[in-house]
C-alpha cells in the first residue's frame, strides 16, 4: 500500500513526459496523503465526441481516494470515509467502490516524484524515499471514477492500483511482518499511452513490476 507520495511539482516536466498541454489548478500541497485534492493524467471525458479539439490526454484534479460513480447522495458520507486510495488489483473488477471504473477502462496515471513505504525490519517503522534512479517522474496507474455532489455538480477521485509484493526484490523488505507485501504499480514511460487507452479486458497485462533495480530506496531517518 502507498498512503503517501509527492507530487510532481515541475510543470514543464509534466507536460514533457506525460504529454498533456496543461497543468490543472490544484492542491499546491507537494506532500500527498489521503483525500488530498490530487493530479492525475486520463483521457478526456469527452474523447469519443469527434471534436478534434479535445486532447488525447489531459491533466485533472482530483480526490486521492476513489469514490464510485455508482454512490449515492445518502452513501456519500459513509464512502468518503472509506480507505479508498489503493484499490487491490484482484478484487478490483468485482468491487463497489472500483469495479464502475474497472469496468470501463477509466484508467489514469499518478505523476510522483516518489512514494513512501514504511521499513519494519529494524521493529520500528522506518519511512523510505522510493524515486526512480534516472531521476525521471513516477508513473503510477490508477483508476478514476466521478461522483455527483449534493450541488448536481461532478467530483473526479482517483486510486493507485497494487499488486502483491510478496518476491518483489525490493518491496518485500515493507510492511509488518507476517502481512501481505503490497507495490503500486509504476509503468515504463512507453506504456503510458497504452494504459490510458487499453479496454478492462487488456488491463491485467499492465498489472506487472517495475524493475527493482531501477528504483531507489532512501530511509529518511529522523535528526535526534
Amino acid at each position: 500500500m502507498c498512503s503517501h507520495y509527492q507530487t510532481l511539482k515541475d510543470a514543464e516536466l509534466l507536460l514533457k513526459k506525460f504529454g498533456v498541454r496543461e497543468k490543472p489548478a490544484a492542491s499546491e500541497k507537494y506532500d500527498m496523503w489521503p483525500k488530498y485534492q490530487g493530479v492525475f493524467i486520463r483521457r478526456p471525458v469527452e474523447h469519443d465526441s469527434g471534436d478534434e479539439a479535445v486532447p488525447e490526454r489531459e491533466a485533472t484534479a482530483g480526490r486521492w481516494g476513489l469514490i464510485s460513480a455508482m454512490t449515492t447522495a445518502d452513501s456519500l458520507d459513509k464512502a468518503g470515509k472509506l480507505s479508498t486510495f489503493n484499490a487491490r488489483s484482484e478484487t478490483a473488477p468485482k468491487s463497489f467502490t472500483f469495479g464502475n471504473a474497472w469496468r470501463h477502462g477509466q484508467h489514469c496515471i499518478i505523476p510522483a516524484d516518489a512514494i513512501f513505504e514504511p521499513d519494519w525490519r529494524s521493529g520500528t517503522a522506518v519511512s523510505t524515499r522510493i524515486t526512480r534512479s534516472d531521476g525521471a517522474p513516477l508513473g503510477i496507474a490508477g483508476l478514476w471514477d466521478r461522483y455527483r455532489l449534493a450541488t448536481g455538480q461532478w467530483q473526479d477521485s482517483y486510486t493507485m492500483l497494487t499488486i502483491n509484493a510478496d518476491d518483489d526484490p525490493l518491496f518485500r523488505d515493507y510492511h509488518q511482518a507476517g502481512k501481505e507485501k503490497r507495490m503500486v504499480v509504476i509503468l515504463p514511460e512507453g506504456a503510458y499511452g497504452e494504459w490510458l487507452t487499453a479496454t478492462a479486458g487488456q488491463s491485467r497485462d499492465f498489472l506487472v513490476a517495475f524493475p527493482s533495480d531501477r528504483l531507489v530506496a532512501e530511509p529518511q531517518l529522523k535528526q535526534s
